[in-house]
């Protein structure tokens, strides 16, 4: 894979969102490992930003590690301060193949669902009953153990009063 390029103005946009980011992944003394790629990869997938710490003393082993995770995985660098590496790759697009076969799947709502409830009871020298609650897809269950439903959705007053 090919390394990503960015622009300086969104480089400068990722290096303000990483700031306040931990570091997720930890490379040891002994460098950078399939285990640690792999779990590179899977931070990627799912943040799009990260940021990885290196341990060691030397600065271009610590570039070199940073060239190989992003050339590996067609990753952008961000950003490189002291020990920490800032890596981006926008995640891919989920391309969803429109069939008959899934309309059945794509129905609105959730569908029903048991949780257990914790019924306490009133004599300390009782146990508690587990009762199971059968709840629709617009129902929650509130802390104090009451099945609500959903209210609908209000439209602005702004909406409604323009003509």
């Amino acid at each position: 894979m090919a390394t990503l390029e960015l622009t300086p103005q969104f480089r400068s946009a990722l290096r303000a969102q990483a700031h306040p980011l931990k570091p997720v992944v930890l490379i040891g003394e002994q460098g950078l490992n399939p285990a640690n790629m792999a779990e590179i990869d899977v931070a990627l997938k799912s943040h799009e930003l990260i940021k990885v710490r290196v341990f060691g003393d030397v600065a271009a082993a610590r570039s070199a590690i940073l060239q190989t995770i992003c050339d590996t995985l067609g990753a952008a660098p961000v950003q490189s301060i002291g020990k920490l590496l800032v890596i981006y790759r926008p995640r891919p697009k989920v391309q969803q193949e429109s069939r008959e076969d899934d309309a059945p799947a794509t129905k609105r709502g959730r569908s029903p669902r048991t949780v257990k409830l914790v019924v306490p009871s009133s004599s300390p020298t009782h146990r508690a009953k587990v009762k199971r609650v059968t709840l629709l897809g617009n129902q929650r269950l509130t802390a104090t153990g009451k099945v609500k439903r959903a209210k609908p959705r209000l439209s602005s007053a702004k909406k409604s009063s323009r003509g």
